[in-house]
């Protein structure tokens, strides 16, 4: 049961959202690619086919092995940072969002290392929001539920 919760489970998880990012990034090159952008809320809301060779909001472009090199370093941390956190409740909310993170760094990870740029499709025309893709959402809303918890959430007494 142990190797089930600290092993396979986390595996699992991190497996799935990776496998959601990676499945709608193929449907957009399938169905988006060839059309470019379809709109769903005019003016609003579009989904529009975008190949990414920077990081965050289109910066550093073309730094594929300095993405690899960088996501590598991270993601090792992460992966230490998780399993040296103490088993308990409090710590297993961070442990849920740390493995968020590793599902959309790896997801954006596989499109560099085997592309050499990441697939973005989702564009709020509203605010010209930066294109982003499911990886991008499990990346943020990772970070925000950390900083959120790290803020204004106390570890109770005793756990």
């Amino acid at each position: 049961m142990k190797i089930l919760k600290t092993y396979i489970l986390p595996t699992a998880f991190v497996a799935l959202l990776v496998a959601i990012d990676q499945f709608t990034k193929y449907l957009a090159v399938t169905h988006l690619r060839p059309i470019t952008e379809f709109v769903l809320i005019d003016g609003v809301f579009s989904l529009r086919y975008a190949e990414n060779s920077g990081m965050a909001f289109g910066l550093f472009q073309d730094g594929r092995w300095v993405f690899v090199v960088l996501t590598v370093a991270v993601l090792s941390g992460v992966v230490w940072f998780y399993a040296a956190l103490p088993k308990t409740r409090y710590h297993n909310t961070v442990r849920f969002f740390l493995l968020m993170f590793i599902g959309g760094a790896l997801g954006n990870f596989v499109d560099r290392l085997l592309q050499g740029y990441v697939v973005d499709f989702f564009f709020f025309s509203l605010i010209n929001f930066p294109i982003f893709n499911m990886a991008d959402i499990f990346l943020v809303v990772a970070v925000v539920a950390m900083a959120f918890i790290t803020l204004f959430v106390k570890e109770p007494k005793g756990e």
